[in-house]
């Protein structure tokens, strides 16, 4: 099993996080406001703990659970707490009307995050293409990306014990194309499927 810790205490830490102490990880919560920090590690249960904002995480793998405009200059604030750790970026940058990014150049929260990260850090997009409902109740497949295949496995691994499919796309560069992803399963949402009651998958199929 793995030690994860979460920087935030919002909603997607908090459905990811019962998921992972369901699967016998341990976690650790991180948040500006302690208190709320403190209230999802006793929702959360299972040994819990929590950790002070900017310090070394317990967790070997970091997942950054906040709104994607908080995600770089956390992990800048941060620094070298972050030193050899696993980071997992989950969020979607939209644009004001849900039908686009934010960022409009070929890049992502996390190419951005491995910017100013630690040298020695692994950074991973993930989750970002599942509704937290979807979390919730089903057993969607998790596509992610990141560069260095330790790391990978690690993920992998992670997302293994929260009784999910992990699907890897690739490198890093390809965070670019899931947040994409969340822009188009966002447009299925409101569009031809009409709710948020599913999630992109991958179905094999053989001769």
């Amino acid at each position: 099993m793995s030690s994860i810790t979460f920087i935030g205490a919002g909603n997607m830490a908090r459905t990811i996080g019962a998921l992972a102490v369901a699967g016998g990880n341990t976690v650790e919560i991180m948040a500006r406001d302690q208190s709320k920090a403190e209230g999802l590690a006793k929702t959360l249960g299972g040994g819990t703990t929590t950790g002070e904002w900017g310090a070394v995480p317990a967790g070997d793998i970091v997942i950054t659970a906040m709104l994607y405009d908080g995600v770089v200059p956390s992990v800048a604030q941060y620094g070298d707490a972050l030193a050899g750790k696993t980071i997992v970026d989950i969020s979607n940058p939209f644009n004001t009307t849900g039908d686009g990014l934010a960022h409009s150049e070929e890049t992502s929260i996390a190419q951005e995050v491995a910017k100013v990260a630690p040298a020695d850090a692994n950074v991973f997009k993930a989750f970002n293409t599942i509704f937290r409902g979807v979390l919730e109740n089903g057993r969607p497949d998790v596509f992610f990306a990141g560069d260095d295949p330790q790391a990978k496995a690690d993920v992998a691994a992670f997302i293994e014990s929260l009784g999910l499919r992990p699907l890897d796309v690739g490198g890093l560069k390809m965070a670019h194309w899931l947040e994409g992803a969340g822009v188009f399963t966002v447009g299925l949402a409101g569009n031809g499927i009409g709710h948020g009651n599913f999630a992109l998958g991958v179905n094999e199929f053989t001769d």
